[in-house]
């Protein structure tokens, strides 16, 4: 059964850092382009950070030079290191999976995770 789950999600201080993972299975990440997206309360989900099929990564203005993703094929795992948090990028954080991902927005993904609550706060 494919499954996505993130984690690493927390309460942070302005200015902290945190590492959300998402860990895959009944797939693998290799074949597949991962995003990540975020939605706070009364917002639209927005794309954060996303491979795209032709091998570029996105990111959003607002967390350039802040939040870097990565991946490891062999733990089949991708991550999303989120350095300087602000309040604003207090949201639950998702991950998902294409496979031909021309833009970083959710209709681009098929499968997501269940989300992770980031919340940066003093």
């Amino acid at each position: 059964q494919l499954q996505l789950v993130e984690s690493g999600g927390g309460l942070v201080q302005p200015g902290g850092s945190l590492r959300l993972s998402c860990a895959a299975s009944g797939l693998t990440l290799d074949y597949y382009q991962i995003g990540w997206f975020r939605q706070a309360p009364g917002k639209e989900r927005e794309g954060v950070s996303c491979e795209l099929v032709d091998g570029s990564t996105y990111y959003a203005d607002s967390v350039k030079g802040r939040f870097t993703i990565s991946r490891d094929n062999v733990k089949n795992t991708v991550y999303l290191q989120m350095n300087s948090l602000k309040p604003e990028d207090t949201a639950i954080y998702y991950c998902a999976t294409a496979l031909t991902a021309m833009f970083c927005s959710p209709n681009q993904y098929d499968y997501w995770g269940q989300g992770t609550q980031v919340t940066v706060s003093s």
